[in-house]
């Protein structure tokens, strides 16, 4: 098979095009700046210049293939940019499914997050659930539109998309926000988390099985939540300190956070904030759950994860590697 990809110099994007090579399938991805992506070149992977904001730059590439994945996506806690915000993650995608439907495409799989979702209150929500309010950040913002504005609709009009929506995603590698805060314990510099906030988490490598099966087997229309498992923040610090042997940090109340993010709002007014201090990032913290039920993708596309302890386990070891500690 001969399968295009987006964001394939992201997290996830670029461990999906070494699955799909080591597959044996043919994989063409669209690549902003292609000298900064040589290593997928190395690896099999044709690389196209070219960016999901111009949909003439994707157009031949993406012409004759068997199957698309969408991961390309804008992503930044605490960065206030809501116009870029709005071009990459909805007029971006408007593109690429655009493309999938007149250029006859098989399948596209577009990923989505269950940060569409914002705060679920503790809640496990399904596919059918549909948050209507206002958003705690412009991601969460700008991929709802996306989803719910973009790609939903078009699947209702018959172009054969299939959505898949990730929690939290950590590895080796990672470069976010969540990464960050690792690093931050693992040097001593986190002296505090919320109680309350969750994530559901999910290995980066299950998650590359997850898109795989969704091409492969997923039914076009549908969503699936491809989270894993639910932790507090506390409980995945508590089975951090245990992997580690290092004291976790002390849980205080999220009503703190969310305090300090009214305070940042009003100083970011006449100041930049860095990004882990930013209103946007505290509210993301202030106890706020994402939260997913993935019973149907576990159904319908044979879903499954790692235990999160082996998959921390790995993490942890990876970061005190690169930060030479024992």
């Amino acid at each position: 098979m001969h399968y295009f990809l987006t964001g394939a110099t992201g997290f996830v994007g670029g461990r999906l095009a070494r699955r799909l090579v080591d597959d044996g399938h043919e994989v063409t991805a669209l690549v902003r700046s292609p000298g900064k992506a040589t290593d997928l070149e190395e690896y099999g992977v044709e690389l196209v210049a070219g960016d999901i904001t111009d949909g003439s730059s994707m157009r031949e590439a993406m012409a004759g293939t068997d199957g698309v994945f969408h991961l390309a996506a804008w992503y930044r806690l605490g960065v206030d940019d809501p116009e870029l915000a709005e071009q990459v993650n909805v007029e971006g995608t408007r593109n690429v499914l655009e493309l999938v439907d007149k250029l006859d495409i098989p399948k596209a799989v577009y990923t989505s997050t269950l940060a569409v979702n914002s705060d679920t209150h503790g809640v496990r929500v399904d596919e059918d659930y549909r948050f209507e309010g206002e958003h705690l950040s412009i991601y969460d913002e700008t991929k709802w539109r996306a989803h719910y504005e973009v790609a939903d609709p078009m699947a209702d009009d018959g172009v054969p998309i299939v959505t898949v929506m990730p929690g939290v995603i950590y590895g080796p590698g990672d470069t976010s926000q969540m990464r960050d805060l690792w690093v931050d314990w693992l040097q001593g510099d986190l002296p505090v988390i919320p109680r309350e906030t969750a994530y559901c988490w999910s290995h980066v490598d299950d998650v590359v099985d997850a898109h795989v099966a969704a091409m492969e087997e997923g039914e076009p229309g549908e969503d699936y939540i491809i989270a894993g498992e639910p932790y507090t923040l506390v409980e995945a610090m508590a089975i951090a300190s245990n992997i580690v042997g290092k004291e976790a940090p002390r849980a205080i109340s999220p009503r703190w956070f969310r305090g300090m993010a009214m305070l940042a709002g009003v100083a970011e007014r006449f100041v930049s904030l860095p990004e882990t201090y930013s209103s946007e990032a505290l509210r993301v913290l202030g106890g706020a759950t994402y939260l997913g039920d993935n019973a149907k993708a576990k159904r319908e596309l044979g879903l499954q994860h790692r235990p999160f302890q082996d998959g921390l386990r790995e993490v942890l070891e990876h970061e005190q590697a690169q930060l030479g500690l024992e």
